[in-house]
């Protein structure tokens, strides 16, 4: 992967991306996805954000390489902490982490003052999804789009988020699922979820053979399961 050729995950992040945003890329990864988003016209400029010196530095470099100086602006810093109130950031990307991880970035951002609610979020995160979509709720953002892809024999999920003057609350299914990933069925997400259908059955199996009482765990993997299987129906 590189900024010419980029992962499938980041090439989906990319056309999800509106044109001619001023896009923030926190953790931005050697700036692949701004490099590219900037050589093919679809965003105006970006900031490569990195908290890391070392993948700060293979950014800085790309950027210098590409003669992209005057457009891509790699900062160093904790997560938007890179963004100031002059930059006028339209749409953000966080790629690549948990899903807890990406939400303490937006809860840190939020609190800082760094998020002004008028940028698109545009969220990949590799696990826990539904604590992504949690925050986004409480903080009263919409989903405005989902995607499911596998790469690799890895999954990944795109949650691209808007803020709102009201709070839509999301059920259980929907916020473990993902609202339009549910909906849409795909079988991507069938998979994934047959998968993690199978791995909770395990987990049973092998609870119920313990010396010790482990009623109320399996009973707690018991209703994701049953969560599952009616998604999956």
């Amino acid at each position: 992967m590189d900024y010419q050729q980029l992962s499938n995950r980041l090439e989906a992040v990319a056309n999800l991306v509106p044109q001619d945003s001023f896009l923030a890329d926190i953790g931005s990864d050697h700036a692949y996805l701004p490099a590219h988003l900037i050589l093919n016209n679809q965003i105006t400029g970006a900031i490569a954000g990195e908290v890391v010196k070392g993948p700060y530095e293979s950014a800085e470099r790309l950027v210098n390489d590409l003669l992209l100086t005057d457009k891509i602006d790699v900062r160093l810093g904790d997560g938007l902490e890179v963004i100031k109130p002059y930059d006028n950031v339209s749409a953000i990307t966080i790629c690549g982490m948990g899903g807890t991880l990406i939400r303490d970035i937006l809860e840190r951002g939020k609190h800082k003052k760094c998020l002004t609610r008028k940028e698109l979020l545009i969220l990949q995160p590799n696990v826990g999804s539904h604590v992504l979509r949690r925050w986004l709720v409480e903080n009263h953002y919409i989903i405005q789009d989902e995607k499911i892809l596998s790469e690799n024999d890895k999954t990944y999920e795109i949650i691209v988020a808007e803020a709102s003057d009201k709070k839509v609350e999301l059920t259980e299914s929907e916020e473990l699922f993902g609202p339009i990933l549910m909906n849409e069925s795909s079988e991507v997400f069938k998979a994934k979820w047959q998968f993690e259908l199978e791995q909770y059955e395990r987990v049973i199996r092998q609870l119920s053979q313990s010396k010790t009482s482990q009623d109320e765990k399996i009973a707690q993997i018991n209703h994701q399961c049953d969560l599952i299987k009616e998604v999956l129906s």
